[in-house]
């Protein structure tokens, strides 16, 4: 088994005995402190209009964006980041998702995940949607 305590707070197990290492996800993450629940976020600015309308890519950039910002507000990074749920109307978008992942996720920080293949979301120019779920350490304690 390969477990990584990090910060502290949050320990990490990409691969547990006996499954099969994950491609891009830690298969268990806990911690320590406080939970943050972030609501799904789309390809939306603060205006409410869509980002890259059609383009997988950008969407999945202004997603990571917002989450970042919706984390920021809880006192929260994405080194603080325990599970990630993907929906996406095609899996196809994944590898560029995955992309904007690495891009704010360090590769031996990845949390757990999941990812679900829908059949639209909340209005019909989004492509993909992300909710995170985060613990940071209780007030006092190093990050």
């Amino acid at each position: 088994m390969t477990t990584i305590p990090e910060h502290g707070h949050i320990t990490r197990v990409h691969a547990p005995d006996g499954v099969s290492p994950g491609t891009g996800f830690s298969h268990v993450v806990w911690g320590t402190g406080r939970f943050i629940a972030v609501s799904g976020q789309c390809a939306f600015d603060e205006k409410g209009e869509v980002v890259g309308e059609g383009d997988a890519a950008a969407q999945a950039r202004q997603v990571f964006e917002n989450l970042r910002r919706c984390l920021a507000a809880a006192g929260a990074t994405f080194d603080d980041v325990v599970k990630l749920t993907y929906f996406v109307t095609d899996v196809a978008h994944l590898p560029v998702v995955r992309a904007a992942r690495a891009a704010v996720i360090a590769a031996d920080r990845v949390p757990a995940s999941s990812a679900v293949q829908v059949a639209a979301l909340v209005r019909p120019e989004p492509l993909l949607e992300v909710e995170a779920f985060a613990v940071v350490p209780e007030a006092g304690r190093d990050h």
